[in-house]
């Protein structure tokens, strides 16, 4: 296992070392077979964020942007290049190492929210732990005190289609926050709502990530909103442009 962090003071839950960036990418590459020819989603992509630092990744529809999100988050691996995110080397993890890494290190909140819909709020910031290391009520005042603090203790019980969609937003950022990951990656969190209610969930985003000094990348492909992050990268065809 290709791993950085000995050694670092880490906590064991993938909180990031302080002076570490919490994702550097080299040289990273993404090729697809389709067909008979090579699609080269990423070509060299570039990437470092800082500890503490928000980050939007902007660009059009097809440029790489989810690509380059789900190699940092260790849904999908490089074709070549390298990955480092909280000083874990994840470039070389077999399929059960990035499951862990997952788990531990990095926190997700998708387009489409993807709620467990048959699950209350409080059981979808729950079912994170179930692989998780802590015992179940350390797990559960987890998920009160995030519910509380993004304002949605009163909603706790509450099935998802019974939630606004940015009640819905707001528990998948809690669910993220979960497991107190190094970094935090939004794939189009706005797009499905309307400019005043995305603003609002920019506005969260922003506080939540500074309230608790962690790393996320928010792609987008509205340039408004990443008026809230500290730093737009832009990406076309497969490379990033600061």
């Amino acid at each position: 296992m290709n791993d950085t962090s000995a050694g670092s003071g880490r906590d064991g839950r993938g909180t990031a070392r302080a002076n570490a960036p919490a994702l550097r990418m080299t040289a990273v590459r993404k090729v697809y077979r389709s067909g008979d020819a090579d699609v080269h989603a990423l070509a060299g992509a570039d990437l470092t964020v800082g500890a503490t630092e928000l980050v939007a990744l902007v660009g059009p529809s097809g440029s790489g942007k989810t690509t380059l999100c789900s190699i940092a988050g260790g849904i999908l691996s490089a074709s070549e290049g390298t990955v480092v995110v909280g000083g874990h080397d994840i470039t070389g993890y077999s399929a059960s190492q990035l499951t862990d890494f997952r788990r531990d290190t990095v926190g997700f909140v998708f387009q489409t929210v993807n709620l467990v819909p048959f699950l209350t709020a409080h059981e979808n910031l729950m079912i994170v732990d179930e692989l998780g290391r802590r015992s179940r009520r350390a797990a559960r005042d987890r998920a009160d005190h995030l519910l509380e603090e993004l304002g949605l203790a009163d909603c706790a019980r509450r099935l998802p289609g019974q939630l606004s969609g940015g009640q819905r937003q707001r528990v998948a950022i809690g669910r993220a926050l979960m497991n107190e990951p190094s970094l935090v990656l939004f794939d189009e969190p706005t797009s499905a709502l309307d400019s005043k209610l995305g603003e609002q969930v920019m506005d969260l985003i922003r506080t939540e990530m500074k309230r608790r000094a962690t790393a996320a990348v928010v792609v987008t492909h509205d340039e408004r909103m990443a008026a809230y992050t500290d730093r737009v990268v832009h990406i076309m065809d497969g490379v990033v442009r600061a």
